[in-house]
């Protein structure tokens, strides 16, 4: 849907998707923290990979969280040779569009940065979708950068599946240690620069608002942008 929406214009988009985002609402919620997180940490930078759908709405909301310095649109899961906007979208590549976050663990935890994840990121329990969008591409995945966050995360999903947060089986699946690589510049701050745009008005502004009204205590007015870290 995203590469249509690129080619194809405002007014087609904004046809299609009106017709297809009552079909596949998301319902957001404040899901329990995790019972178990990382330890503190002294460092003052660490990063966490998701993938939860199209990658511009992820994207947006880890921009708006206090602590998190960078949200970096991307592929994992596949080769460096695919991992390009018009190849991953075969979805026969097995990349998934992620969004790799920087962030300060003195400030926010990877705890709290899955909780948000699973609270008003994406829908967690579509399984190789997310709203309009389908395809393994658009699959529900922590990528892991070590046993550790892997720990975290699969305690986390059974956490969330005991107490049946969602009502119905998370889809989340968790890969470790597959490399990143960021996608191209005009993936970028996409939500930011195309409020306007009706695929990111339906689909991910609403995110935004969940963010904010959910979690009002990691809300922060001005996301943190690619461009501004690559200008400074």
């Amino acid at each position: 849907m995203k590469s249509f929406a690129i080619a194809a214009g405002a007014l087609a988009v904004a046809a299609f998707a009106w017709h297809a985002a009552p079909s596949f609402a998301e319902t957001t919620r404040r899901v329990p923290a995790p019972t178990v997180d990382l330890a503190p940490a002294s460092a003052t930078t660490a990063t966490a990979v998701f993938a939860g759908g199209c990658f511009w709405g992820v994207q947006g909301v880890f921009q708006r969280v206090d602590g998190v310095s960078n949200a970096l649109s991307g592929y994992a899961g596949g080769e460096a040779r695919t991992a390009r906007y018009d190849e991953v979208g075969s979805g026969r590549t097995g990349h998934a569009e992620a969004v790799r976050i920087s962030y300060d663990p003195r400030k926010v935890s990877y705890g709290k940065l899955l909780q948000i994840y699973f609270s008003v990121a994406h829908d967690p329990t579509q399984l190789n979708r997310q709203g309009p969008d389908t395809g393994p591409q658009y699959r529900s995945t922590v990528f892991a950068e070590n046993a550790e966050q892997a720990r975290i995360a699969n305690a986390y999903i059974a956490q969330l599946n005991q107490a049946k947060a969602f009502g119905k089986p998370l889809a989340t699946t968790v890969e470790v240690s597959k490399s990143f690589y960021a996608a191209e510049d005009y993936h970028q701050d996409y939500l930011t620069l195309h409020p306007n745009q009706p695929y990111i008005a339906i689909n991910d502004l609403p995110k935004i608002d969940d963010l904010k009204k959910l979690f009002p205590e990691s809300y922060k007015t001005t996301p943190s942008l690619v461009r501004a870290a690559k200008a400074s």
